[in-house]
């Protein structure tokens, strides 16, 4: 999916920090059109290079007023202009076509936020289609400063309860602007709102399909890939890497060799089952090797979540290159690519907000496939899935014929339980005793029967000792904590209402099945402000 083989029909979001930015991306993808998120403040030639047919200005966190209130670039508007390239700005981006265009921006009277009325007041075939002066909807605000005087061209489309301006637009200029957030669910004709002015309006064509994304990767694949050259995947045991291995595989076949890496961080009985299921149902070349004892020993005494992220990482890459080595003894050459299952998410967030004077985002955690390298790495990435989404890397995974039941596991972070263990991850038997905390757990979940219901659960070890009683004795035992989260891409997330009588019996025998635990907590909180794991 270089950016060459969408140019022609790319909707380009630049994000200026709305916590809303990533859902404006799956929503226009939704409807079969490819859309692409960068930072809010990149050059004019990272834009240029895309040469979308639509840019999205998003919302944000900042005023327009602040000196270091994030742009776009000098020349955007001239070039828009002279392209024909169509803009909607929503929220603070509205705000910015304000400003830049002549008009005047000020702090709102009445604020809004959350759910608000709007009615339409002027009647349009634009932004609204063939809505009536007088007809209203529900739409969800979040903004202080509002549009007080329009540029020159623009006309109000619609006005919010308060009298505050919640659309405009300029179809000779072809500038669009919205005040509230179409994208979000509350904000129930939002959808219809995008695909009007996406199909109707900017004339973008909804050809977009998963499959032509699977054949194009291929072809960067080979293109990228040398006819004698060798690669290397790491395979996890997750959905995205053996998705990745599997489009890879397709690529350039037996040139292709697997490695998985039993890191002393995975899950209960994870290498035999993961191993069973590459050699039995998607036969893929796959060499186990079993690091626990290195990777464990460069962990001890270790506490801090970044530098534990840091050293799983560096040892995974000495792996890599020592499986280089042995594979260059047997084929005469050296493999010079290594496959990640690295994804959009996980890019999104190891990057930017833009208005923090940081040339790349605020970091949230940096992800193992994105931030845990070394930078002297001496294989280069072939990271084919980094423009999409979990479920459309699952809706890959089908097209590939990779098993649904494989498709439909829960995600697994790269650390692995070293990011479930705050602290250090040697302490005590703690990895034994989370190993069967989480066995515990999750079966308990699939036999419920609501597996599919749950983006992901699993187990914590909290680095405390309670006090219990348990067999007539006082203990002072180690607590765990469960979580489990619905979401539909990770970005964010809420905490999964299980009923009492399960938690009930789940905690019964965890604590009776499990030596050294004798208190088990729910994490009941969503994300933001958490994150999904623990560190």
């Amino acid at each position: 999916m270089e950016s060459q083989t969408v140019k022609s029909n790319i909707v380009l979001i630049l994000d200026y920090g709305s916590q809303y930015t990533h859902l404006i991306t799956r929503r226009i993808r939704s409807l079969s059109i490819f859309s692409l998120c960068i930072s809010g403040t990149s050059s004019l030639k990272s834009i240029t290079d895309l040469n979308p047919s639509v840019i999205i200005l998003s919302g944000g966190p900042h005023s327009v007023h602040s000196p270091d209130a994030p742009s776009f670039p000098d020349g955007f508007v001239e070039y828009v202009e002279k392209n024909g390239v169509f803009v909607l700005g929503i929220c603070y981006g509205l705000q910015l076509i304000v400003q830049k265009l002549g008009g005047e921006v000020a702090i709102g009277e009445k604020q809004e936020y959350g759910r608000m009325v709007i009615e339409v007041v002027k009647d349009c075939g634009g932004l609204f289609g063939g809505k009536k002066i007088g007809d209203k909807q529900v739409v969800w605000m979040s903004h202080g400063d509002e549009a007080v005087k329009l540029p020159n061209g623009f006309e109000v489309v619609a006005r919010s309860e308060q009298g505050a301006v919640a659309a405009m637009e300029n179809p000779n200029k072809r500038f669009y602007g919205l005040q509230y957030h179409p994208e979000v669910t509350h904000s129930p004709e939002g959808m219809e709102t995008l695909r009007h002015f996406l199909l109707n309006i900017c004339g973008v064509e909804a050809g977009w399909k998963m499959k032509d994304v699977m054949e194009e990767e291929i072809k960067v694949i080979r293109s990228m890939v040398g006819p004698q050259d060798h690669v290397i995947c790491a395979l996890s045991g997750g959905v995205d890497s053996t998705v990745a291995a599997t489009l890879v595989h397709k690529a350039i076949g037996d040139r292709l060799h697997c490695v998985f890496v039993d890191n002393g961080l995975l899950r209960y009985k994870e290498q035999e089952r993961v191993m069973e299921t590459f050699e039995r149902d998607l036969h893929l070349p796959v060499t186990c090797v079993d690091a626990s004892v290195q990777f464990l020993s460069e962990l001890k005494g270790v506490t801090d979540p970044e530098k534990k992220r840091k050293i799983i990482g560096k040892e995974f890459i000495a792996i890599f290159d020592a499986f280089a080595n042995g594979l260059q003894k047997k084929f005469g050459r050296k493999p010079t690519y290594l496959v990640q299952g690295t994804l959009y998410p996980d890019v999104i967030e190891s990057c930017p907000p833009p208005g923090s004077g940081r040339t790349h985002s605020h970091t949230i955690k940096s992800h193992h496939n994105v931030g845990g390298l070394p930078k002297d790495m001496k294989l280069k990435l072939i990271e084919p899935l980094k423009l999409l989404f979990k479920d459309e890397v699952r809706e890959l995974g089908k097209i590939l014929d990779v098993p649904v039941s494989f498709l439909k596991r829960h995600p697994f972070p790269g650390p692995g339980l070293a990011v479930r263990i705050p602290g250090d991850v040697t302490q005590g038997n703690a990895l034994d005793i989370l190993r069967q905390v989480d066995e515990i757990f999750i079966q308990a979940i699939k036999d419920a029967g609501i597996y599919d219901e749950i983006w992901q659960a699993f187990a914590v070890f909290l680095p405390v000792k309670t006090t219990g009683v348990q067999g007539d004795q006082r203990t002072h035992s180690n607590a765990v904590a469960l979580r489990a989260v619905t979401s539909q891409d990770g970005m964010t997330a809420d905490w999964y209402y299980f009923e009492h009588k399960f938690l009930d019996d789940v905690s019964r025998k965890i604590c009776n099945s499990v030596r050294g635990v004798n208190r088990v907590c729910l994490d009941i909180t969503s994300k933001p402000p958490s994150t999904i794991e623990w560190e």
